[in-house]
């Protein structure tokens, strides 16, 4: 069995049928072809989340019993003559806009509140007709200071207004929510003059920017990753028909792995967008190993045809091998728990599948066309891919051992930083940098402090529509217990209108004032759960927020309160990124030592894996030395950029062992075998590793920093990898190689 462990016969087979392959593979391009109308995007972040664990059960369960916030509009208005009639006029008018909206199931500011009236009746909580700047002004403040709805939504200087438009559900799904923010833009336009700012932010509007950005990325990543890789191919191969051959094999792929993400999950998430790309380059670096080995054998004077079959005996048996460990590496991603991990995962493996498949398929037809139509090799490579081959082979030949236990040393000290770093989130890495819905919130979060929400839902024990007096007293404790953590006035509840209970207006006229609406935010219509809701910064920091949950939980374990559950849309952000921070992380040790082990599997040599790992650990470990210099510490997309890069990296190492191998069972020299490795594959590494950075390169212009991060880590992981299969892994190859007795080394080591 090869080191491919046999699955380089699909290119032979394709060159033993050709005609059934050829039409095999146009059958397959077709079919992918007439689903690329049909992509789309999803800019859901809760994808990611979805089916995460305890956090995301706990909200999942939450959303089902009341619905949240989470999917609100908010509408900030501002204005320096808020206290002008005609001002709050215009501003009653604008709320009255968004109620009637068909997208609207609700909306709350203060123009929707009413407040307990004589004779059983409710009045506006702001009357309609005032004629003076004190008389509104007066009614705002008292609002302020006695309503703690109204106290997050109204600012303490008067200059500026929140309000809040609760979508339909049914009117929101599919397009539904782009036309919704469409119309909201077009109302904020009416309203907006030189009196009155109107800006638009919240969830729907930070996943339409989410979505806006992934689709640009899309485009960018395909297009300028693919013009590059092409451009890369061209400069390295000096050959116009050359670089094109090269180019297609990844042109194809990324047409198939499209299709194939469509087929599988129905779009794209701004996660599984990223596999384009990693495909792209993947693609871009194994079709130049082909092609580099295909054109030096045929320069070298054998038969163009027979160095077809030469090449699929020679680099697929290690590109199948590389494929192998690149799906590890991604199926290393599926011990992670979250939809969309688990999407991206099995995307990648899919991905890397196609691009194997697509290489000795596809290319091998490719090169004999190009053969029949009269195509001609370059004379020679481009010297830029080769100059620095003898440098390698001096540096390696002298300093063998100065190399080796520099690698180790730098390994082992490199391992500090690996166990300090932690996992970090925040929210605002998930949105693009210059988020003006995101300016929004700063701005909200500036003047009411915010109205980011965490919840307390808690079951009551009688089930009464209007509450007993016990359950009162329960939803009042919660709410008290929030209150101390969040601070005074940042908690609604049914407990929130102390107030009006104190003028003697019964719950039930409380509830009747609020209406039916805003009443299901605090309790179930069968009155058995209630909901208290608190309102934080949008802005505010993950470990802060953690803190705030973990003392809440404490605090009504210690009141006794049994069966509350503290939960929220950023909440189970903050705890289910650092579980799944965690996980990957494991999963990337896990999928190192896995790859390793292959690796000692397919060469038949303990030893041969043994001296793998330090050339591929070291990547990670400076990547990660990276990460804890900088301060950007583990997040979402760097495990996953260390996983992917590491997967993709430990390619130039088999492809090098595997040139190595060949010439050590030719009988040359141990020493010899490392020389010719690094003569025969050098240059491809060279190059390929080129063609990877400059396609992940186009990654760090994301305009999400997340992704953008994911790209500065993987050029910087392929560039230590480059470094690693130049030098050190020679360097160990032949300064482990007698103390390791590999294959043949006494008895070569004579000759």
């Amino acid at each position: 069995m090869s080191i491919g462990f046999g699955f380089e016969r699909l290119g032979l087979l394709t060159l033993k049928y050709p005609i059934a392959m050829a039409i095999a593979v146009l059958a397959f391009t077709a079919l992918c072809l007439s689903l690329l109308p049909k992509v789309s995007m999803d800019g859901d972040v809760l994808r990611i989340y979805k089916d995460s664990g305890a956090m995301y059960d706990r909200y999942d369960e939450l959303t089902k019993s009341f619905g949240t916030f989470e999917n609100d509009a908010y509408i900030l208005v501002t204005s320096n003559n808020i206290d002008d009639p005609e001002v709050i006029a215009k501003l009653r008018d604008l709320s009255f806009d968004l109620e009637l909206s068909n997208f609207a199931s609700g909306t709350l500011s203060p123009f929707s509140l009413r407040k307990p009236g004589p004779n059983q009746t409710s009045l506006p909580a702001v009357p309609e007709d005032m004629t003076s700047r004190q008389e509104v002004r007066q009614t705002l403040l008292d609002l302020r200071k006695d309503d703690p709805i109204m106290h997050n939504l109204i600012m303490d200087d008067l200059k500026g207004i929140v309000m809040i438009m609760f979508p339909n559900k049914e009117m929101t799904k599919g397009a539904g929510e782009a036309e919704m923010l469409k119309e909201l833009g077009e109302i904020a336009k009416e309203y907006s003059n030189g009196n009155i700012e109107v800006k638009i932010t919240g969830p729907p509007v930070w996943k339409s920017e989410i979505l806006a950005a992934s689709v640009n990325d899309q485009l960018k990543f395909s297009i300028i990753g693919f013009l590059i890789g092409a451009l890369v191919s061209l400069f390295c191969l000096r050959s116009f028909w050359g670089a094109v051959l090269a180019t297609l094999t990844p042109f194809i792929s990324v047409i198939w792995v499209i299709g194939g993400v469509m087929m599988m999950f129905g779009s794209f998430t701004f996660l599984t967008n990223v596999v384009i790309t990693l495909v792209l380059v993947i693609a871009f670096a194994e079709s130049m190993y082909f092609c580099f080995t295909w054109l030096r054998l045929w320069r070298d004077g054998m038969e163009p045809n027979k160095a077809i079959v030469e090449t699929i005996i020679r680099v697929t048996p290690a590109a199948a091998l590389t494929s192998i460990t690149t799906m590890v590496a991604f199926f290393s991603l599926t011990l992670t728990n979250g939809q969309g991990i688990q999407e991206f995962a099995y995307s990648g493996i899919a991905a890397v599948a196609i691009a194997f498949i697509t290489l000795v398929t596809f290319l091998p037809l490719a090169l004999k066309l190009a053969i029949k139509i009269g195509f001609k090799p370059p004379k020679k490579m481009n010297v830029t891919v080769e100059a620095p081959i003898p440098i390698a082979k001096f540096l390696t030949k002298k300093y063998a051992k100065p190399l080796s236990i520099l690698s180790i040393a730098l390994a082992i000290g490199l391992l500090f930083p690996h166990f300090a770093l932690q996992p970090k989130f925040d929210f605002k890495d998930y949105m693009p940098t210059k988020s003006k819905a995101m300016d929004t919130a700063k701005g909200i979060d500036d003047g009411v402090g915010g109205v980011a929400p965490i919840y307390i839902k808690i079951p009551l024990k009688d089930g009464v529509e209007n509450v007993t007096d016990g359950d009162y007293l329960t939803i009042q404790n919660v709410h008290k217990i929030l209150e101390e953590n969040i601070g005074q006035g940042k908690v609604i509840s049914a407990a929130s209108f102390s107030h009006y209970s104190e003028l003697g207006f019964s719950r039930e006229r409380i509830f009747s004032a609020v209406g039916p609406f805003m009443k299901r935010r605090f309790l179930t219509d069968d009155g058995t759960q209630a909901l208290i809701t608190g309102f934080l910064p949008t802005m505010l920091p993950s470990d802060e927020l953690r803190e705030i949950v973990k003392k809440t939980d404490i605090a009504l374990s210690e009141a006794g309160i049994e069966g509350a559950k503290v939960s929220g849309f950023n909440v189970l952000m903050a705890f289910a990124s650092t579980d799944i921070i965690s996980s990957l992380r494991n999963g990337l040790m896990i999928a190192v030592f896995v790859n390793i082990l292959i690796i000692g599997v397919a060469f038949k040599s303990w030893k041969i894996a043994l001296l793998s790992i330090i050339p591929n650990f070291l990547p990670i470990l400076g990547t990660e030395f990276y990460l804890y210099a900088s301060g950007a510490g583990l997040q979402l997309t760097t495990v996953i950029a260390l996983t992917i890069a590491f997967g993709i990296a430990v390619d130039d190492t088999i492809h090098f062992l595997a040139a190595y191998d060949r010439a050590k069972k030719s009988g040359v020299t141990h020493a010899k075998a490392v020389e010719l490795a690094l003569d025969r594959v050098g240059p491809a590494l060279i190059a390929t590793t080129l063609i990877l950075c400059a396609g992940t390169f186009v990654i760090i212009f994301s305009a999400l920093p997340q992704i953008a991060l994911f790209g500065t880590l993987m050029v910087l992981t392929f560039i230590l990898a480059l470094l690693g299969d130049l030098l050190i892994l020679p360097a160990l190859l032949i300064a482990g190689g007698r103390l390791l007795n590999l294959s043949g080394a006494k008895k070569n080591e004579s000759k």
